[in-house]
């Protein structure tokens, strides 16, 4: 099952409190909105892609709470980006200082990009959406991406003004100078 994308433009015009407020009233879907005004419906993955995940967000998390530095977030975490996108990375990282400094209401979607962030393709997800999506996050903010790609046992890295980077069957990655100290080890995640 892909993805459904509904273009509600310009028939509907969301505000960003009745995308909110959809989102609330469909807490089973999993709901994403583009620059676009398109309206993304994303299925439920397969266990194997749920248990990468959980994988991934247990090691991000775990390194967050011995850090301390910043937050991790969930795939069930929502970002207003400064483009207008409402996204939802697999997992996701933002600096205590950032939110400090901003100071939003933790019953809301972040209205910032994270400085961190993860997709986790599953069998089912297209390569070139989550790369557009990936590149989007840089885009707005997003100052570190990985895009995990098991099916093709790689990982395409993100930067600011850089080039991608594509690394075939690492073993680990390292979170640079965003999660300084943070290394994940992609066993049990990209096999």
């Amino acid at each position: 099952m892909t993805a459904l994308i509904l273009n509600l433009s310009p028939a509907i015009e969301l505000t960003d409190e009745q995308f909110f407020q959809l989102c609330l009233n469909n807490r089973d879907l999993r709901l994403e909105r583009t620059a676009e005004a398109e309206l993304i419906i994303m299925p439920p993955t397969g266990w194997g892609s749920g248990n990468r995940n959980g994988r991934l967000t247990q090691r991000l998390g775990n390194w967050t709470d011995a850090d301390g530095t910043g937050l991790a977030f969930d795939s069930s975490t929502g970002y207003k980006l400064p483009n207008g996108a409402n996204r939802s990375p697999d997992a996701s990282w933002v600096s205590r200082e950032r939110l400090e400094a901003l100071n939003p209401d933790p019953e809301r979607f972040l209205p910032m990009a994270p400085d961190f962030a993860v997709e986790l393709r599953s069998a089912t997800d297209s390569l070139k959406t989550a790369q557009r999506k990936m590149q989007e996050y840089i885009d707005n903010g997003v100052r570190l991406g990985w895009l995990i790609d098991p099916q093709n046992q790689r990982v395409e890295i993100y930067r600011q003004a850089q080039d991608v980077e594509v690394l075939q069957s690492p073993t680990s990655l390292s979170g640079e100078d965003v999660l300084p100290g943070f290394v994940l080890d992609l066993t049990q995640i990209l096999n």
